[in-house]
């Protein structure tokens, strides 16, 4: 076990998989090939929001700052996990941790807000379809994705501060692949009453209030989506949010399956992970933002159609 010299922490070491070198080789190269696909897909995605001006409305906005939401997330965290594969135990300088927390706190932060935000974007357009364009003008929509990074960054800023300032003056390993916020402050050898309680209240606002406005919403959405007379309208209508439904049911299903799942007791009484909650919550980071642009492409004719015509008009170009 690493010790901190004197009573101020210098630097955390990262154990991740350290244990399995085989393992980690197979590992950097999947989660590096999964990066670069993030920044390509999401990459595109953009791109095609930006380009096709039918694409210019409120629904395309928010996933676009969805889409920069997953790049600047991963880019928090896959250098640093890529970095612990290629040294194993890789040691991390106590500010370099802090500010890697406070970006990657802060995106998914933002991410569970904008996700409730989209939700109720997709309840105004499908409930109240002609008040809709009122309602949803630019200098609506455009506050609200402001507000979304916003109340991330604020929040992650108020959690970081809390954790900058406790004392770490023993053990500096983290049993993780990054600088995990729990996985630090129950490295504090003071009293983290208030960190648990800041914690709480962030998980309430951030998480809970966030999914319970997505829950309430699609109760108006389904149940307004069933009156519609004719099937054909009942696909169409779906088709709008089937996609955020999507992402919403895999980025949730997957924070509570990684939280939820009782640890086995020998990881819990050794104090360390086990192989398979070490690759759930290494995939948690960038599974999600890689399905991302995927399930939205795939399911939505309309981006299928504005990349067809951005790489059809790419080839015209070249030919001119």
């Amino acid at each position: 076990m690493e010790r901190a010299n004197g009573s101020m922490l210098t630097e955390f070491v990262l154990v991740g998989l350290s244990d399995h070198p085989k393992l980690q080789k197979v590992l950097f190269v999947l989660v590096l090939c999964m990066y670069l696909l993030i920044l390509l897909g999401n990459g595109v995605l953009i791109s095609v929001v930006v380009y096709d001006v039918h694409l210019h409305t409120p629904m395309y906005f928010f996933l676009c700052n969805l889409s920069f939401l997953d790049i600047c997330y991963t880019s928090s965290s896959v250098p640093l996990i890529l970095g612990s594969f290629l040294k194993g135990r890789k040691r991390v300088s106590f500010p370099e941790c802090m500010v890697q927390m406070f970006f990657s706190f802060a995106m998914g932060a933002t991410e569970c807000v904008l996700l409730g935000t989209m939700a109720l974007d997709r309840f105004l357009a499908i409930c109240y379809p002609l008040r809709y364009p009122v309602i949803m003008s630019k200098g609506t929509y455009v506050p609200m994705a402001v507000g979304c990074w916003v109340a991330g960054t604020v929040d992650s800023l108020v959690q970081t501060s809390l954790a900058v300032h406790l004392p770490f003056c023993t053990d500096n390993i983290i049993q993780h692949f990054v600088c995990e916020f729990v996985a630090i402050v129950k490295l504090a050898c003071g009293d983290i009453s208030v960190n648990v309680i800041s914690m709480a209240g962030s998980n309430l606002l951030f998480l809970a209030l966030p999914l319970i406005v997505i829950a309430i919403s699609y109760v108006f959405i389904i149940a307004t989506i069933l009156r519609i007379p004719s099937s054909e309208g009942k696909q169409k209508a779906f088709s709008t949010c089937s996609a955020h439904l999507t992402v919403v049911i895999i980025f949730y299903g997957t924070i509570f399956f990684m939280y939820a799942k009782p640890k086995s007791k020998a990881t819990a009484g050794a104090g360390c992970q086990s192989v398979t909650e070490a690759l759930i919550s290494l995939f948690y980071g960038v599974m999600t933002p890689m399905l991302n642009p995927l399930i939205y492409s795939l399911r939505n004719k309309d981006v299928k159609a504005a990349v067809q015509s951005m790489l059809g008009g790419n080839r015209l170009m070249k030919h001119k």
